[in-house]
Order: C-alpha cells, then sequence, then structure tokens
C-alpha cells in the first residue's frame, strides 16, 4: 500500500495556551490510537515549538546557519504522521480526523516509494 505524510501545521498566531494544549493532549493519544488500531499507522510525532528550529543552505560551497525556519509563515509545522493507507482518499480521510484541523490545516503527501526508483536497488546494494 502507498505511504502518505499528514503534516500538520498550526496557525502562529492563534497558538493553543498551555491549558488548552493539555487539554487537548488526550485527543492527540486517541487519534494516534485510532491509526494504530486501523493499522495504518507507521510514524508520528510532535515537533517542538518554531522557535527551536535552525536552517542549513550551502550556496557556492559555503554553509549557512540561521535560527529559525526557512521563512515566515501564518502557519508552523507542529508534527507529522506517516500512514500507510490504500489511496489519497483514504489518507484524507484520516487527515480529517486530526484533533487540530479545526485550526490549522493538514497537507498530505504521498510518500516515494524508493525501492521502485530505477537504479535504487543497486544503488542500495552497493552501499551494503
Amino acid at each position: 500500500m502507498p505511504q502518505y505524510m499528514l503534516l500538520i501545521y498550526g496557525p502562529v498566531e492563534d497558538a493553543l495556551t498551555p491549558e488548552e494544549r493539555e487539554a487537548e493532549r488526550p485527543l492527540w493519544y486517541d487519534y494516534t490510537q485510532s491509526l494504530r488500531d486501523a493499522g495504518v499507522h507507521v510514524a508520528g510525532d510532535a515537533l517542538y515549538d518554531v522557535e527551536t528550529a535552525t536552517t542549513v543552505r550551502v550556496r557556492d560551497g559555503e554553509t549557512q546557519i540561521t535560527d529559525g525556519p526557512f521563512a515566515e509563515t501564518k502557519e508552523f509545522l507542529a508534527g507529522y504522521y506517516v500512514i500507510d493507507v490504500p489511496d489519497l482518499d483514504a489518507a484524507l480521510g484520516h487527515a480529517a480526523r486530526m484533533p487540530s484541523v479545526g485550526r490549522g490545516s493538514v497537507e498530505v503527501r504521498p510518500v516515494v516509494d524508493m525501492s521502485q526508483m530505477p537504479g535504487w536497488a543497486d544503488q542500495a546494494a552497493a552501499q551494503a
């Protein structure tokens, strides 16, 4: 089955208070357990706040390291899930049930199966 990444975005301007975040935590546990119970959960984690981000770029052979995300946006990447489902419609259904989807957004993207890419198996075997 194909895998999809569910990228969880929250609004920068409307962040939850610590009390609201704590009250929402059981909803996330239940959601994650529902993915496990359905047999579709591959991976998933929350990310620390955007202030902890560091961006690395290499330009003209020079490494540039800056604090913070790559660009300022109205939403921040809060976490992700990787799910293994039959198709995009199934992935969208799981995304629509996410606890934060009412105030943020979920970007759903298919994961490339590198084992299906021409020459990938040869490269992987050569590096093993």
